[in-house]
C-alpha cells in the first residue's frame, strides 16, 4: 500500500463525504492519528473532518471516549467491544455524523497466540446507524499493517455512507 494509493482514497472519502453531507471523526490508537492526519493532507478536509482522538494508552480510551475502563480490563484494549466502544465514544464526544476506531497490534511486538501482530478490530459508528465491526488480520511490517488499517477504514466508510456496511 503506497502513500498514493491512500492519498487518492482520502480524496474519495471526503468526496463521498461531502455528497452526503457528514461529518466525520477517528478514534485511533494503533495508527497514532495517521488516519486523521492523511484526511487532513487534503486540502478543503475541514467541510467534512470534525476532529480526531488519538487514544493510544488504555487511559486515554476511558478519559477522551469514555470507554469503561472494566471493559478494556477484561475483553483487552484489542478487541471488538473496545473497538465499538471507541468508534460510540467518539460519536457521543463529537459532533460528527460518522466515526471510524481503530485497536490492533501493529507491531514487531506486542502480539500474542490469541491476538497476533497484524490484528486490528475497527468499528465504525453514526447516528442513525448501527456501529459496525471488522475483525482484520494484515501482513506485514509495523508501517504495512498501519497503512492497510488505514486503506481499509476508508473502505469502510464508504461503504456505509452508501448503505452497503
Amino acid at each position: 500500500m503506497d502513500l498514493q494509493n491512500l492519498e487518492t482514497a482520502a480524496k474519495t472519502l471526503l468526496e463521498a463525504c461531502r455528497r452526503s453531507d457528514v461529518k466525520l471523526a477517528t478514534a485511533e490508537s494503533c495508527t497514532g492519528g495517521l488516519i486523521a492526519g492523511m484526511l487532513t493532507e487534503i486540502p478543503g478536509s475541514s467541510d467534512v473532518f470534525e476532529r480526531g482522538f488519538v487514544t493510544y494508552s488504555n487511559a486515554s480510551k476511558t478519559e477522551m471516549l469514555g470507554v469503561p475502563a472494566m471493559l478494556v480490563n477484561l475483553e483487552g484494549a484489542v478487541s471488538e467491544k473496545v473497538a465499538r466502544s471507541m468508534a460510540e465514544g467518539a460519536l457521543k464526544k463529537s459532533a460528527a455524523d460518522i466515526t471510524i476506531a481503530v485497536t490492533g497490534v501493529a507491531g514487531p511486538g506486542g502480539g500474542t497466540q490469541d491476538k497476533p501482530v497484524g490484528l486490528v478490530h475497527i468499528a465504525c459508528a453514526g447516528t442513525g446507524r448501527p456501529t459496525i465491526h471488522r475483525r482484520n488480520i494484515f501482513s506485514g511490517d509495523r508501517t504495512d499493517i498501519r497503512h492497510q488499517t488505514i486503506f481499509t477504514a476508508f473502505g469502510i466508510i464508504a461503504q456505509v455512507l452508501a448503505g452497503k456496511g
